[in-house]
């Protein structure tokens, strides 16, 4: 690699080798807005060969920060998803400068499909089985990414948060439908949807309980049980012994 030409950038920085890779020109001042310079000639490089080399490098992180917090859970620091992912740490902070970001990130696809599918269930004509559809959709996506569950239910009144949009979009959806079953006498009318947000925490967090797991599908049902409303000619198995 040529030295650094003095004047030109800090001390930090390298100038661009001549015969640079896809991967080295990751770390080309010309991401950072300077023009990347050979004994003092300008390099001109391709803007779109770097978003394209920096557009794979984001995604292959995200893949590999999803494989490791879906496994192992919150505690794989940055450090150790950058090592899994084979960045260095500077590459992995440029595109996620905390691990809220990463978090926001990972969960944005979800929770954004998760909003889509609330759209879909509000033209179900049985509003209280599609809230519940929903209830039970949302906790197995939040129970998917191990260690989320608190800074989720803390970013929820964190305006500063990176997590903070995603969660008041999740609990906009629920929302929605929740007041859809409340407006048919469906879902009780004294909670609302920090009300389901909590829940939806409370039960992806028993889900990974082990001593738990066998029971969580009948913990479920009785939370079901507490947010709707009893129907007529509804009684349960025990009624009918």
């Amino acid at each position: 690699m040529p030295e650094r030409e003095p004047g030109l950038y800090p001390a930090s920085a390298w100038l661009c080798p001549v015969e640079a890779s896809v991967l080295q020109l990751e770390h080309c001042p010309a991401l950072y807005g300077a023009t990347p310079r050979l004994n003092g000639a300008p390099l001109h490089l391709s803007s779109d060969i770097m978003r394209s080399d920096a557009r794979k490098n984001y995604d292959h992180i995200l893949a590999v920060a999803r494989d490791l917090l879906s496994g192992e859970g919150a505690d794989a620091s940055l450090r150790d998803i950058a090592r899994k992912a084979g960045v260095g740490d500077g590459t992995l902070h440029r595109h996620f400068s905390t691990r809220e970001a990463l978090l926001e990130a990972l969960l944005r696809t979800s929770f954004d499909a998760l909003s889509a599918r609330a759209g879909e269930l509000a033209k179900c004509e049985q509003a209280d089985e599609a809230l519940l559809s929903w209830l039970r959709e949302a906790i197995v996506v939040t129970h998917s990414y191990k260690g989320v569950i608190a800074p989720m239910v803390a970013a929820i009144a964190d305006e500063n948060s990176a997590l903070h949009s995603s969660c008041v979009d999740l609990r906009q959806a629920g929302a929605e439908l929740l007041r859809r079953a409340q407006a048919r006498g469906l879902a009780r009318d004294d909670m609302d949807g920090d009300d389901l947000f909590a829940l939806i925490s409370a039960l992806a967090w028993l889900a990974d309980q082990p001593p738990l797991v066998p029971r969580a599908d009948h913990l479920f049902d009785i939370i079901s049980d507490a947010i709707l409303l009893r129907r007529a000619g509804v009684v349960s198995e025990n009624e009918r012994a």
